[in-house]
């Protein structure tokens, strides 16, 4: 018997990268900027005909204060600002990515990668390899024998897959040593300060040799004085931080896994968005994915006569 695999996308992740990838001059006749529509269309394409999911779903920030912020103000700080443009084409996104009839989530409780850690545990423990789109390092965590995680490249036209022995091989540790690793030298990504003065280099050395944080600390008398005040006196800020990244992997679901499976995507409901948003370029993309293997036993029949015959949309994708 074949197993099950289940898609899991960071949202967020892929709208960003399509905003910067695409040129924000893309607009429809009428005017309205399609940049990250255009993207993450592109993407879901791809990411659909190379992983062939047999579950998926994509996983949202809801854009407001997490129990991280509230524990922490200064969570996340430090981030360049995101310009208006980008958070005019998310409603546009959203009925796009409905339109390929794949459920997203989001909760302002929460971070998307919070929903990624609960549904890929939820799905391992149901027999499925999962499949993790992103390019957040906070998921590595979670990687194992039946979770990797996929950062995409060139919109998915090529992904790199972090498996456990690419963690290892990357940062010097195990994914289950990742959590104590952002507690010994920060993120600065998500403004985590770690132990001040203990880089990557050395919190791998001390994982190395004592295995957990917990591990450092009751040997501390054994560790070199220069690292070893440092570690005292940032004990507090390391087990914080340890905290802050640990992600959440027991969320209740509030999607089934059992309602995330691909079957019989709605194919007018997504050529019609296609369409209406001007992409010649993805519709005869699209269509080239039904016409395979996957596409004829994933998608609806098409009402439409002839799917390429109504693309009249204009030249401007024909350059992307």
């Amino acid at each position: 018997m074949d197993v099950r695999h289940l898609v899991l996308i960071d949202g967020h992740h892929l709208m960003y990268r399509a905003y910067w990838a695409i040129p924000r001059s893309l607009r429809t006749r009428a005017g309205e900027q399609t940049n990250t529509s255009f993207g993450i269309a592109s993407m879901l394409l791809n990411i659909i005909r190379t992983e062939e999911p047999d579950s998926i779903l994509m996983a949202f920030d809801a854009g407001d204060k997490t129990f991280r912020h509230q524990e922490n103000e200064t969570y996340k700080d430090g981030r360049a600002e995101t310009p208006d443009d980008f958070y005019v084409q998310i409603p546009r996104v959203f009925e796009l990515i409905d339109s390929f009839g794949i459920k997203r989530v989001s909760d302002p409780k929460y971070e998307a990668d919070d929903f990624l850690a609960s549904y890929a545990i939820a799905g391992e423990k149901e027999g499925m390899r999962v499949t993790i789109v992103t390019g957040d390092q906070d998921v590595l965590q979670l990687v194992n024998d039946n979770i990797v995680a996929a950062i995409p490249h060139k919109g998915y036209h090529q992904a790199e897959y972090v498996r456990p022995a690419d963690v290892e091989r990357k940062l010097g540790i195990t994914p289950e040593q990742v959590v104590d690793y952002k507690g010994l030298c920060g993120d600065s990504s998500d403004n985590l300060p770690g132990v001040h003065g203990i880089g990557p280099k050395t919190a791998a050395s001390l994982l190395q040799s004592y295995k957990t944080l917990d591990g450092i600390y009751e040997n501390i008398d054994e560790i070199k004085t220069s690292a070893k005040d440092k570690l005292i006196k940032d004990k507090e800020q390391a087990y914080f931080c340890v905290h802050m990244a640990d992600l959440i992997r027991d969320i209740p679901l509030p999607i089934s896994l059992k309602d995330l499976e691909v079957n019989d995507l709605p194919t007018d409901n997504i050529f019609d968005t296609l369409n209406e948003l001007e992409f010649a370029m993805l519709i005869k993309r699209y269509q080239s994915l039904m016409d395979t293997q996957y596409g004829q036993t994933h998608f609806l029949k098409s009402s439409h006569e002839s799917i390429s015959a109504r693309s009249d949309v204009g030249e401007q994708m024909s350059m992307l």
